[in-house]
């Protein structure tokens, strides 16, 4: 592996990235947020892929989702997306005074629709492939158990685990950032996705892919007869409740985004 960036030359470099995304186009920015939202859930599709085994228990299973969700974080930092998690980090550039308070909130918006497309985009995708019926169910299960427990969290729970999620999610933007080869982001990007999956916090837009699958799984009959459950089991699995969460998650996943930008833009960038 080659040397990594210093904290100062890192911080530098997402506020010059921050404000690159301030000028990108409607167009730039709504394709490469369809783009983002899509692979983060192919990231969501591998990791319940190799996760599917029932005799997994909690942690190892955690564990193996993490890894595979990893995918999704891979894809948007090599390809250049806009992810809307990510881009909470241009606090830094908006706190230098490189752009205003409507470019960050435009960008934000924008993007954060484009990832809600192109997360749907996937789930009607695999919905009608039917992917979730393979393994007698096998895949069904485990998606459905995911949904019901996030659609379950209180609204503060869900927000404290959003805030702790994108902490972690930007976090690995920061360490991708300081490599300077692929396997050096790919390693970086690795550890902090894998440990906020396995701690069970709450990504915003991993969950506009887990929780309208699982919703839309759950409606067949033999999926939810293999997970175990009633209809009355997943009466939370329904458009208002899929809001409920995403609302409190997105908003804890602005306060830990901006966190660890703010934090990083005082020690090293505040005084330039």
């Amino acid at each position: 592996m080659s040397e990594a960036l210093t904290p100062e030359e890192i911080a530098r470099k997402i506020k010059r990235a921050g404000i690159g995304k301030a000028q990108f186009d409607f167009t730039q920015t709504s394709i490469l947020g369809i783009m983002a939202g899509a692979f983060i859930a192919l990231g969501g599709v591998f990791a319940l892929t190799i996760a599917v085994s029932p005799e997994l228990g909690t942690g190892p299973a955690r564990l193996l989702i993490g890894v595979g969700f990893s995918l999704g974080l891979f894809l948007v930092v090599v390809t250049g997306s806009e992810l809307f998690t990510g881009n909470n980090l241009m606090v830094a550039s908006f706190f230098s005074r490189r752009i205003s308070g409507p470019e960050l909130t435009r960008n934000w918006a924008l993007a954060f629709v484009a990832n809600l497309v192109g997360s749907l985009v996937i789930v009607f995708l695999l919905y009608y492939s039917r992917w979730w019926a393979q393994a007698d169910y096998a895949f069904s299960v485990r998606t459905i158990q995911i949904a019901n427990d996030k659609v379950n969290l209180s609204f503060g729970t869900a927000f404290v685990r959003g805030l702790l999620a994108n902490m972690l999610v930007c976090l690995a933007v920061w360490m991708a950032v300081a490599g300077r080869s692929l396997v050096d982001k790919m390693i970086g990007i690795l550890l902090p996705i894998t440990a906020f999956v396995a701690a069970g916090f709450e990504h915003s837009i991993a969950n506009m892919f887990f929780l309208p699958l699982g919703w839309l799984v759950s409606t067949d009959a033999d999926a939810l007869a293999a997970a175990g459950l009633t209809a009355d089991q997943v009466d939370r699995l329904n458009f208002g409740w899929v809001t409920h969460n995403l609302v409190a998650v997105t908003l804890g996943n602005i306060v830990g985004g901006a966190l660890v930008g703010l934090t990083n833009w005082t020690v090293y960038l505040r005084r330039q």
